[in-house]
């Protein structure tokens, strides 16, 4: 029987690199996004390169008390973030080799989310679109069509069996709390992301670093940009 392999996550908004290569890794990706929002976290902001640093785009969102709502109840507090922040990648990117190749797309994208009110709508909207930009077939689906029961191990563990899978793709940090032997009896294989040994590629605006949005990679190197990611199929 050929392995089918799924990957579980968080939604990020325009997350970098390697949150694209779980994905492009999988066969089906789910988005857990019936969990509790964390703030100055992933789910709504990320880093762009500009002459003056590092600059976070971050989309302004409604918190409860104490942050106690899921990242799908989170709500976008106003839409004028998408131009601000389409504004920014513009004046930061126009100059970069391919920002013409991907500058409809993107620019699109930014005026449909203007219009959503949910973050997680946002979020898979880019996760979309870009997995199509990069050439990504993978069904993207979310944890609300799954049961959710208690527990970290069991809830990801159940999302796993439904989708009949037979190998789960992680993030390395899961190290620290996924029960293994339980996906094994299972007869599920459990394998972590290696984010080491990533290319260097023309970046502009000082230092090279890795840990910016891939929207970074996609203005630097248009259709090239795959060339520059990992395979991380197991």
């Amino acid at each position: 029987m050929a392995r089918k392999v799924v990957g579980i996550s968080q939604s990020n908004y325009i997350p970098w690199k390697g949150y694209f290569d779980i994905i492009r890794a999988c066969d089906e990706f789910v988005l857990y996004d019936d969990v509790q929002y964390t703030k100055r976290d992933w789910r709504n902001r990320n880093q762009i390169k500009t002459p003056a640093g590092l600059q976070w785009l971050t989309i302004p969102v409604e918190t409860k008390g104490q942050y106690r709502q899921s990242i799908a109840e989170t709500r976008v507090v106003d839409g004028r973030w998408a131009q601000d922040h389409w504004r920014a990648l513009t004046l930061n990117y126009a100059r970069a080799p391919h920002f013409a190749d991907v500058r409809d797309r993107l620019g699109e994208l930014y005026t449909r989310a203007a219009g959503m009110d949910r973050l997680s709508d946002v979020n898979e909207a880019f996760l979309a679109e870009i997995c199509a930009m990069l050439g990504i077939p993978t069904k993207i689906r979310r944890s609300s069509e799954f049961r959710l029961v208690e527990g970290k191990t069991e809830r990801l563990l159940n999302i796993c069996t439904e989708l009949r899978a037979t190998a789960y793709l992680s993030g390395p940090s899961a190290r620290d709390y996924l029960e293994i032997p339980r996906f094994q009896a299972q007869g599920i294989e459990v394998f972590f992301a290696d984010y080491g040994g990533y290319p260097e590629y023309q970046q502009q605006n000082g230092a090279f670093t890795h840990a910016v949005s891939i929207v970074d990679l996609l203005f630097a190197l248009g259709t090239d940009a795959p060339r520059f990611m990992k395979n991380m199929r197991p």
